[in-house]
């Protein structure tokens, strides 16, 4: 009898320790699903560095036509 009582306890126990173990390991796996959401988030909303650079020298050839434009305009002023 008493180690039919041994055996309900021990079944019990194990029983919850397996439905905890069971939750943290799909938690676990739910927090991965994020963390792998979020890098793609991530990815998708920053640019790298050749977008940047390219974006860079564009603003650049764009401050280049307005000093020549400028230049332009010195200089005609200059001759009136």
């Amino acid at each position: 009898m008493e180690l039919m009582v041994w055996n309900i306890v021990l079944s019990a126990v194990i029983t919850i320790m397996g439905f905890l173990l069971k939750s943290k390991f799909d938690e676990i796996s739910r927090l991965g699903i994020l963390i792998n959401r979020t890098r793609e988030e991530v990815a998708r909303d920053h640019i790298t560095r050749l977008e940047f650079r390219a974006d860079m020298q564009q603003l650049m050839d764009r401050f280049d036509r307005l000093e020549r434009k400028i230049d332009c305009l010195n200089g005609r002023q200059g001759h009136d």
